[in-house]
């Protein structure tokens, strides 16, 4: 991938059936959409579609947010230069010292360099069962540490990271569990359930527990009176009795 020099970004919008292509004031930097722009609420998911190459060795990562709603992210090494925002039916276009990218309505990708033909769209695909999809929330823990919970097509797995965003590790249903600082955080399967653990080493093993939709379901409390093998007080979602086993500890009682 070549090294692309930051420049200003210069983008325009290509309405559907239109031979118009209308011109936007430099320094908007792909930010205006004929369909509206992600300078709105933002969506509570954004699910992954692909990553495509460029034609200058840049890439697009695209991902969707709602019926015909596209964005993209566009990357010249680890440097993001901007986003393309394609809603309503209608494509978003920019481009960057000749590079010409286009996201088109149906999330499909198109670049070329100046000088050359400009491709035709990609079909999209059959089925929205084709497209792999990848989501994610990210919670805040009870320890100020960030875990992003993601669920993709290779599975559930836990980003864990500084509240600054240095990474710490990353766990999976493979590798399940990491301790840090006394802090032990974990993936549990739940019956069909996948579940996210976080437990207090330090504060005597009180725990707290996540779907990865990031809501917090069961919260364990240690009993002070318990002897031997602690004893946990539940309360939210689920019963004591099974969320206590999952984390393999003895259930009290269950409040709430």
């Amino acid at each position: 991938m070549r090294t692309t020099r930051r420049t200003t970004l210069r983008s325009a919008a290509v309405v559907v059936g239109a031979a118009t292509v209308l011109a936007v004031p430099v320094g908007s930097a792909f930010a205006y959409s004929p369909a509206g722009s992600s300078t709105g609420p933002a969506a509570s998911v954004r699910a992954y579609v692909t990553t495509v190459k460029l034609a200058d060795g840049s890439v697009a990562k695209v991902y969707k947010i709602g019926d015909s709603h596209f964005e993209a992210d566009l990357f010249a090494g680890s440097t993001k230069l901007d986003r393309l925002v394609s809603k309503g039916g209608a494509a978003s276009y920019g481009q960057n010292d000749g590079l010409h990218v286009v996201l088109q309505p149906n999330g499909t990708v198109t670049s070329w360099m100046d000088g050359v033909s400009k491709p035709k769209p990609q079909p999209r695909p059959a089925s929205e069962k084709e497209i792999r999809k990848e989501s994610s929330v990210r919670i805040t823990m009870t320890d100020g540490r960030i875990a992003e919970l993601v669920d993709g097509p290779n599975g559930k797995r836990v980003e864990l990271s500084t509240p600054k965003g240095h990474a710490l590790a990353t766990i999976d249903l493979r590798r399940p569990s990491v301790q840090h600082d006394g802090w032990t955080y974990k993936l549990v399967r739940d019956g069909k359930h996948v579940k996210f653990v976080v437990i207090d080493g330090k504060g005597g093993g009180n725990s707290w527990v996540y779907d990865f939709d990031g809501k917090l379901i069961e919260k364990y409390t240690v009993d002070p009176t318990g002897v031997g093998r602690p004893v946990l007080v539940a309360s939210g979602g689920g019963t004591a009795a099974a969320g206590a086993a999952v984390l393999g500890f003895t259930a009290l009682s269950h409040q709430g």
